[in-house]
């Protein structure tokens, strides 16, 4: 698991361009509580995902059957990334352009994330996202998916 952690943070400063991006806030005081997040959708909508590179984890760095992928993802206005997990999945999202809203089952309120925000995803968390602006939102993506065949899925 070592690897993995190394991996995420590797991704992480991989995505600093000119300026280091500030980490994207937390859930407000106050507003930390469990959200089953009951309505939350499980369908993509108005969001494209395109890999753009991958790295296979097993051979060189001993990780059977996983990967390093980073994705660019473009989430129209009113756009939707479904509910996922992230148990099996640690994730790095940083935001390129626009401003997207966090929904997660830690926080009884959506999160705002900004251009040039990073979002460090992991452990047992479920969350989704939509764009509620009125510009699309642009985001590049760095995880590790789970091994095919996993249960784990999402986006």
């Amino acid at each position: 698991m070592n690897v993995l952690k190394t991996a995420a943070a590797a991704c992480v400063a991989a995505l600093a361009l000119s300026a280091a991006p500030a980490f994207a806030g937390e859930c407000p005081t106050g507003q930390v509580a469990t959200n089953a997040l009951a309505d939350a959708p499980t369908m993509p909508n108005r969001v494209t995902d395109d890999v753009i590179a991958s790295i296979d984890l097993s051979d060189r760095y001993g990780v059977p059957g996983r990967h390093l992928r980073m994705r660019r993802l473009v989430v129209q206005p009113g756009g939707v990334v479904p509910l996922h997990s992230h148990g099996d999945r640690p994730a790095n999202i940083y935001v390129v352009e626009g401003q997207i809203t966090e929904y997660r089952t830690t926080c009884a309120v959506g999160v705002t994330h900004r251009e040039g925000d990073v979002v460090a995803e992991q452990g047992e968390v479920s969350h989704w996202w939509r764009n509620n602006s009125r510009r699309p939102a642009i985001l590049i993506s760095a995880d590790i998916p789970p091994a095919e065949g996993s249960a784990q899925g999402g986006m």
